[in-house]
């Protein structure tokens, strides 16, 4: 009998172009170990974006400059040891983390978290692209006198985000080997940088201003926290396991989760703490409209140079990442076409959005990561189904996951296992209730709650992620849908 399978099963390889697309590792070649992952998540966060971050909570959260770092330390570590704890599911399966997603969802009811995921990583692609185009635009202001301006400059803007693009497609193209080793021999070089920089950043703080800011509520720390957990692991949640999946089967899983705590906890940590430090005297830094530009402008000329290659260097790191991940999540949608295609027609999308932001559009921040933040509501109601999930699941069938008719082990119902996808569509509804989505001055929506003391402190991520595990839990779970494979062994 003849069956539907997936997109992507290009055949594995081992030169450096990375061949393989969505179909599980073989354990054979599951060779990679914990300090490859730290390096990967190290690279990833230690864009300049960080900054901004952190002046977020002085400015708007008015926290103290120890209750900003202890906001850090719990919402980037805690939020990444998350994803660590997701990336165990890669090393068990082998295979990208919403191709995992099949076995709890259904090889058809898997579409909702996967399309969610794909708008996710597209979204902050745009904003990377975008904000490195502006610090390339600002450094060839600086080396060649060039206009700064990306609409009084319109070929060199398409130049900048060519060139941004570019560097982005040779690393993510070519697959796992080169991205591992680019993002960490890269992470010493542009990681030196952002130290000289802050250095110089540091000698702008006005510690008067620090040491005179008091305290703020325990409820203004708890959305501090909501809001660096939503910017920062979050994000990366449904993308962990793509990196995990060539660690080796013997790997702790313990280590994986440190990995990624410690990997991007210590440079979101300091860049964030950094940002806080800054804003107590300078609070327009969380509201600037290009922080990029912001920051340079806080910088001695002579500083201005290495500042601008080191914002675009992190930038590009972090879009390494994502735009691998994209890739991934592109053909588990059931885009026919090779990882590497899938790549080109990822950054084709991001491209475009960066040319309207920056040659069209009247603005771009404020609205566009507001727009980000909605995704935060059903990526946490996806970690909350996937994570009971993973209690109960020790292994998936290879073949369940990369057969699509109904002779899948993952068919369950028509295709969709109705448990795991009705508590995740329950808890976006339940989720939505207690934000305020758009800028202020222009608000897209206000959910029933959203007046509530969880809507006010912004944690309607939280109330996501508990309605859609503890409702998956008490429904029962995958285990009382079509039986896999792996329940008869």
């Amino acid at each position: 009998m003849s069956t539907a399978t997936d997109a992507g099963v290009d055949e594995p390889g081992e030169g450096v172009l990375e061949t393989r697309g969505i179909e599980p590792v073989p354990e054979d070649e599951r060779t990679g170990h914990p300090m490859q992952l730290f390096w990967v998540w190290f690279a990833a966060n230690i864009s300049i974006l960080g900054l901004p971050l952190g002046a977020t909570l002085v400015a708007i959260q008015h926290l103290a400059f120890w209750q900003a770092v202890l906001v850090a330390i719990l919402g980037a570590v805690g939020s990444f040891a998350i994803v660590g704890v997701i990336s165990i599911a890669g090393r068990r399966g082998g295979a990208p983390g919403l191709t995992l997603s099949r076995a709890v969802f259904g090889v058809r009811g898997n579409a909702g978290p996967t399309l969610v995921s794909l708008i996710s990583r597209l979204g902050w692609e745009t904003v990377n692209t975008t904000t490195a185009a502006f610090a390339l635009l600002s450094l060839c202001a600086i080396v060649f006198g060039t206009e700064a301006g990306a609409k009084n400059a319109p070929a060199l803007t398409l130049v900048c985000i060519g060139v941004f693009v570019l560097a982005t497609v040779v690393v993510s193209g070519l697959g796992h080997r080169v991205l591992v080793a680019v993002q960490r021999w890269s992470t010493w070089i542009f990681g030196a940088l952002n130290v000289v920089v802050a250095g110089n950043l540091i000698a702008t703080v006005d510690w008067a201003a620090v040491g005179a800011a008091q305290p703020a509520s325990v409820g203004a720390m708890i959305a501090g926290v909501g809001t660096i957990a939503a910017g920062t692991g979050i994000g990366w949640a449904n993308a962990s396991a793509d990196m995990s999946r060539y660690q080796r089967p013997s790997v702790r899983a313990g280590s994986l989760v440190a990995s990624a705590a410690a990997g991007a906890g210590i440079p979101l940590v300091l860049l964030i703490s950094l940002g806080s430090l800054l804003s107590a005297g300078d609070p327009t830094l969380a509201e600037a409209g290009d922080p990029v530009a912001a920051i340079r402008d806080m910088l001695p000329p002579w500083m201005a140079v290495p500042y601008l290659i080191a914002a675009f260097g992190g930038l590009l790191l972090s879009n390494h990442l994502s735009v691998y991940s994209a890739g991934l999540t592109t053909l588990t949608l059931g885009i026919r076409t090779k990882r590497v295609y899938a790549v080109v027609l990822d950054v084709v999308v991001t491209t475009l959005g960066a040319i309207y932001f920056m040659l069209i559009a009247d603005s771009f921040y404020t609205p566009f990561i507001a727009f980000i933040n909605l995704l935060a509501i059903p990526t946490t109601a996806w970690v909350g189904v996937f994570l009971v999930d993973m209690m109960r699941r020790q292994r998936y069938d290879a073949a369940g996951l990369m057969d699509l008719s109904r002779s899948s082990s993952y068919w369950y119902r028509g295709g969709v296992e109705p448990r795991a996808l009705g508590a995740w569509a329950v808890a976006i509804v339940v989720g939505y209730q207690f934000i305020v989505a758009g800028p202020q001055g222009d608000v897209w929506f206000s959910g029933v709650w959203a007046d509530s003391w969880l809507g006010r402190n912004g944690l309607g991520w939280i109330v996501a992620f508990v309605v859609a595990g503890g409702l998956y839990a008490a429904l029962g779970g995958a285990r009382g849908g079509r039986p896999t494979k792996e329940d008869v062994r």
